[in-house]
């Protein structure tokens, strides 16, 4: 009997407050993806292809709200995005980055 082996999609939350997670491996849009908090683990289906290191969002985030990682403001969204939704520079801005 052949064993396989099936890769587990994962991604991490760096702090409890962060409304992202990062992707641990590539991610193709419907991939069913364990989030880990420490010692609880979610999972959230990706609506997106995500390429591994890239944020996807835990929760539904409005326009102008806040993009949460390491606990902190990295940036705000340009566009509301949905559960499971690929952040990244095209849809995010940051303040400091305007003044």
């Amino acid at each position: 009997m052949e064993n396989l082996m099936i890769q587990q999609k994962t991604a991490l939350v760096i702090d409890d407050s962060d409304n992202v997670a990062v992707a641990l491996t590539d991610l193709e849009q419907g991939d069913d993806c364990e989030v880990r908090f420490g010692n609880r683990v979610e999972v959230v289906t990706v609506l997106e292809d995500i390429t591994f290191g890239h944020k996807f969002a835990l929760v539904d985030i409005g326009k102008g709200e806040s993009v949460l990682k390491y606990g902190e403001e990295i940036g705000r969204l340009r566009e509301f995005v949905k559960k499971g939704g690929y952040i990244h520079n095209h849809n995010m801005y940051c303040d400091r980055g305007m003044k």
